[in-house]
């Protein structure tokens, strides 16, 4: 029978995949509103529609297992036994998988008592007795044992389901040196950890290899074990029982009774109801499409289903790019020039561009729309690209993937940017901001069009040209990941991407660019000072307990203090005790020892010092730091700093100022002007809760915590002590982050009674605080996520979990999470708007630095005056509040002089 005639036969092991599937993907970026997992149908589905569009199975079914009991568990009950509980956000994805299979006309197979692998097993031998082409898809390495030349073996790759490794006779021959019948004998004897299986010890892969092709079987190996010498054959004699068994467990049956054959499994088509009615619940809109494409059904768009069916025919195969100069170039940017209406309608109208860089420097460009990709070999100071610049410098909308990066690259060659649009990588976190996220391209491919992205072998020296996508390429991916994304981002969030992020982008770019400069010599002169205190203070402490210890080894402080010197145990750790910061404080203030009061001091020495070489190390030949702004550092909006990060150089130690002391005025400037917001989250606490003595607080001009003070303790504003105005202040920020009545009582060192009466008096004073904490979780567990003023939301996974830790975490973040977005998106609003009006009055001055809730600029001659007027406006407006945002203006030759 020619081939193409020949029926073919898709099994697929379910629960071996979906695992697969599971930890593959992130499991909070896979999450219904109502809090289900997702992952792993997800994932799963993605490799399936991927299957079917390569390999076009004319039978097809899913197996899964019931249970981890099994015939095998009766004959070996600690079969599987290592593997660890199922975790809870796997648990309910099997079932749903499997009523999406069902919609989609697949039939799905369990045996009790037998597992996934014997279903396959027997569904392969009928497959192949009934001239089928079998194709098995199986995470399990025992399903090896079933590639013959009617049976391939498709086994997902480590990095989960998307990539699949065709293994037939001689690809098993070139992996394992074996026939494929064979590999169950390699498996008994080097054993299988995953199934609680062990083998022969110091017996691994290559020894039961080298075993097998001079003796020929398993069973020729156990007959002449006497004659293996060497530790290992003396292993083999002594561990022949695990062979033996393991031999007879990963043998997968061929002969299971099941209630259909081969014949059984046409593939059936989709019901569309139902699978529009699954993935709605499920929350696949893009899958949706994919699916439904898949089955010949227009699919759902906002531009109409039979716009969306031809775009997505079209966007199979990335255009190939051509090479335009000159006037040709000028008339293509000419012909794809939008406006920003009509960007903002449509994404795809805006051209992608991706810049290929060197060392920060730009090699390349690519240009994308939708159905034609450009490649510009870039050449610095060529007329023939001078329409690219011209077009690049102008409002025409663009986007940029990962748009800074470029941004940089071209202002470094000396390239004016404008008309940024879109970024895929910032809407990626506006929509899942998870700080610890994976947006590469190829990543948002995978997980935005279910595709992989074209690379090269990392391995081949010399790719292949197919291989390669090249910036052209990838601008062409870029375009269509936005387009996914839009169709994701409801009208608040892509106002917030647009009108606040977009624009910060653009206001960062240029502040690294700019840098801050920094003296060398007053580090350097800081660096030697601490590491001399550094080393008297380790002599000290060494002299304590009399020998010397390295400082920095947890393990060795675990030893002189709970062993040596039997302090009290602080918290289990999982190698012994904690000896972190917060430990060892709350234990220096139990139980004081002259030892731990120095180890603190010789940490806090060290870490000061390390802040100081990171910075000093980053000193450019400008004599200028040129930090790192991370957008998507955070959940909730804020800018990290990073290479080196200038955020965490303390304030409120000698030291911390000794360092701001080597942040000075660049050359040609007058000063250095600092602009900072006073009390911003309680200022925003005030005005999202309402509660008018917060409000009026703020009004009083009273110092707010003495004022605060005077309501709880009933005592005048006067009388309020530093004792109580401390207690003030701790219980008024905690609250915002969910501090608890013991967490207040363990920060001031107070009984946890005092630290409830203290909130209970708070509460009744400032009753609007309390209900809107509340009203905000209670929200956030309705919606799914919180939100700013401005819109900003952030999902919360697990506010209504049964896991009681990880609903606490959520609660407490949710509690602040309106607070510090908003102070985030304040700071920015306020960025954009100096930044403008700097462009806009012809001013010299330049924004250096953003530090959370404060700014540092250098000032040109002549423009103070200017620029804190301007600063101090522009700031105090960026939000209207119930209550003033306060600013404060500090000036000085360096950034501690320059503090208020």
């Amino acid at each position: 029978m020619p081939d193409k005639e020949q029926p073919t036969l898709l099994v697929i092991d379910g629960h071996s995949l979906a695992f697969r599937a599971f930890y593959a993907l992130p499991v909070d970026s896979f999450q219904t509103r109502d809090g289900q997992h997702t992952n792993a149908i997800h994932g799963f589905l993605a490799m399936l529609i991927n299957l079917l569009k390569a390999e076009k199975p004319t039978h097809l079914a899913v197996a899964f297992d019931i249970s981890r009991h099994s015939f095998r568990t009766r004959e070996y009950p600690d079969y599987k036994g290592t593997r660890g509980e199922t975790p809870s956000e796997f648990i309910g994805q099997v079932p749903l998988l499997q009523e999406c299979l069902h919609a989609l006309g697949i039939t799905t197979i369990e045996k009790e008592d037998f597992e996934a692998d014997d279903i396959l097993a027997t569904l392969a031998r009928q497959g192949v007795e009934e001239g089928f082409k079998v194709y098995v898809v199986s995470g399990d390495r025992d399903a090896i044992q079933l590639v013959n030349d009617k049976v391939t073996l498709l086994y997902p790759s480590r990095q989960g389901v998307s990539d699949l490794t065709r293994y037939d006779e001689a690809k098993v021959q070139e992996r394992y040196g074996i026939r494929p019948e064979q590999y169950p004998d390699i498996a008994a004897l080097v054993g299988e950890t995953s199934d609680n299986l062990p083998g022969v010890p110091k017996v691994g892969e290559k020894t039961a290899v080298k075993w097998l092709n001079q003796f020929g079987t398993l069973d020729a190996i156990l007959e002449h074990r006497d004659e293996i010498p060497g530790v290992v054959g003396n292993n083999l004699r002594e561990h022949v029982d695990n062979v033996v068994r393991n031999r007879k467990l990963n043998r997968l049956l061929t002969d299971v009774e099941l209630p259909v054959g081969p014949a059984d499994l046409l593939r059936a088509p989709a019901d569309e109801q139902q699978v529009r009615d699954v993935f709605a619940r499920l929350e696949f809109r893009t899958l949706l499409d994919r699916v439904l494409k898949l089955e010949g059904i227009a699919g759902d768009s906002e531009v109409g289903q039979a716009a969306a069916a031809e775009a997505a025919a079209k966007a199979e195969n990335a255009p190939v790019p051509v090479t335009l100069l000159d006037e040709e170039l000028a008339g293509w940017l000419a012909r794809h020039t939008a406006t920003a209406a009509e960007a903002a309608a449509d994404i795809t109208k805006a051209v992608s561009v991706q810049v290929e860089t060197i060392d920060g420097y730009p090699v390349a460009v690519g240009l994308a729309t939708l159905h034609e990709t450009i490649f510009l070999p870039w050449t610095q100071g060529s007329r023939d690209y001078a329409p690219f610049e011209a077009w690049l410098a102008s409002d025409t909308p663009k986007t940029f993937f990962d748009a800074k990066r470029q941004i940089k690259a071209l202002r470094t060659a000396g390239l004016a940017v404008s008309g940024l649009a879109f970024d895929p990588v910032i809407a990626a976190w506006l929509l899942k901001p998870d700080s610890s996220a994976d947006r590469s391209l190829e990543k948002l491919v995978d997980r935005h069009l279910l595709e992989i992205l074209p690379k090269s072998d990392p391995n081949q020296l010399v790719p292949e040209d197919d291989t390669v996508v090249g910036p052209a390429g990838e601008a062409w991916y870029a375009l269509r990941v936005a387009r996914a994304l839009t169709a994701q981002l409801d009208e608040r969030t892509l106002r917030v991407l647009t009108e606040i992020e977009l624009p910060t982008l653009m206001v960062l770019a240029e502040m690294e660019l700019t840098g801050v400069t920094v003296s060398h010599p007053e580090l350097t002169a800081l660096s030697d000072e601490l590491g001399a205190s550094a080393t008297a203070i380790a002599t000290e402490a060494f002299g304590i307990i009399g020998r010397e210890v390295n400082l920095g080894s947890p393990k060795q402080i675990q030893e002189v203090l709970f062993d040596q010197l039997d302090m009290p145990k602080t918290r289990a750790t999982k190698t012994g005790y904690s000896t972190d910061a917060g430990a060892l404080a709350d234990l220096q203030a139990s139980n004081p020892h002259p030892f731990l009061g120095l180890l603190l001091a010789h940490r806090d020495a060290t870490k000061l010092r390390q802040i100081i070489e990171s910075v000093d190390k980053a000193i450019a030949g400008d004599g200028r730091v040129h930090t790192t702004y991370v957008q998507t550092g955070s959940s909730t909006g804020r800018i990290s700093s990073t290479d080196p990060n200038l955020q965490n150089i303390p304030v409120r130690t000698e030291e911390g100022r000794r360092i701001r002391h080597a942040f000075r005025v660049g050359e040609g400037y007058e000063c250095l002007l600092t602009a900072d917001y006073s009390q911003i989250e309680m200022r925003i606490m005030a005005h999202l809760s309402g509660d008018q003595g917060l409000i009026d607080a703020f009004h009083s001009g009273e110092d707010l915590h003495r004022f605060v003070g005077s309501r709880i303790f009933s005592v005048d504003p006067a009388d309020v002590t530093p004792n109580m105005r401390t207690k003030v202040k701790a219980m008024s920020y905690g609250l915002a982050y969910g501090l608890s009545a013991f967490g207040l009582s363990k920060q001031l060192r107070i009984e946890t009674a005092e630290a409830k009466q203290l909130m209970t008096d708070y509460f009744e004073r400032f009753g609007g605080v309390r209900d809107y904490l509340r009203n905000v979780v209670v929200q956030a567990k309705v919606d799914g996520y919180t939100e700013t003023i401005f819109g900003r939301r952030r999902p919360f996974a697990n506010l209504n979990s049964a896991n009681r830790v990880l609903r606490d975490n959520d609660e407490r973040a949710a509690l602040n999470a309106p607070i510090q977005g908003t102070a985030a998106d304040i700071i920015k609003i306020a960025m954009i708007d100096i930044a403008a009006d700097l462009a806009a009055q012809g001013l010299a001055s330049k924004l250096l630095l953003q530090v959370h809730d404060e700014l540092v600029f250098d000032v040109a001659p002549g423009e103070w005056d200017a620029l804190a007027a301007l600063v101090t406006a522009r700031m105090s407006t960026a939000a209207t509040l119930s209550v003033p945002l306060e600013v404060q203006i500090g000036r000085g030759e360096n950034w501690n002089e320059a503090a208020h």
